[in-house]
């Protein structure tokens, strides 16, 4: 039904915005890491859409591009995956972090996604895994895939992510607890909270 909406951002809040197209403001509901695309209050901005419609309820959801969109659609797509959980992975994960895990068969990285427990990430990767390896890079290995991602990661958190894996932890365990991480905190810092994550997992 909808396509996209483009218009000023009237209203953001952790997991939401509005949006006003023509004087009509429509809430969508979003990942965190769209709200991080977003631009300000009062500018102007287009999401990519999917509505949902349940018996008692009809929600819109938007992503920043139709890569997210499309991320957000297979998950969903899986037996037990609301957008709820849908949500909470791709605030957690880039589509890229999502194709990796779901491809390699990373359960636990899966479930380091708020609600997200290990019967449900593994229905995850059973229904999505040939899916998904077929959007991992080519011509590159997952450890290669990992180290890129890992490198990504600017100054610090990169630095606590080596550091994490210097400890035994994988290059995947590393990178997803370094992820979500304030980057303008001290390594030392990072790697206790990193290590919190971890051990919490």
């Amino acid at each position: 039904m909808f396509y996209s909406l483009t218009g000023k951002v009237v209203f953001t809040d952790a997991s939401n915005i509005a949006v006003d197209c023509g004087g009509v403001a429509y809430k969508v509901a979003t990942s965190l890491n769209t709200l991080k695309k977003i631009a300000g209050i009062g500018d102007t901005v287009t999401v990519y859409t999917y509505l949902s419609v349940r018996e008692d309820a009809m929600e819109l959801f938007g992503f920043a591009d139709t890569a997210e969109l499309e991320y957000f659609k297979m998950l969903i797509g899986v037996s037990g995956v609301g957008p709820k959980a849908a949500i909470a992975i791709l605030s957690t994960f880039t589509p890229e972090d999502v194709s990796f895990s779901i491809a390699s068969g990373d359960v636990k990285r899966i479930t380091s996604a708020p609600g997200v427990g290990p019967k449900l990430a593994q229905r995850i990767v059973l229904e999505l895994k040939d899916k998904m390896a077929k959007m991992v890079p080519d011509r590159m290995s997952s450890s290669d895939f990992v180290q890129s991602v890992i490198a990504d990661t600017s100054g610090n958190k990169a630095e606590a992510a080596s550091a994490l894996i210097a400890l035994g932890y994988s290059q995947t365990e590393a990178s997803a607890a370094v992820s979500t991480l304030d980057p303008n905190e001290k390594v030392e810092m990072l790697v206790k909270q990193a290590l919190k994550q971890l051990m919490r997992g």
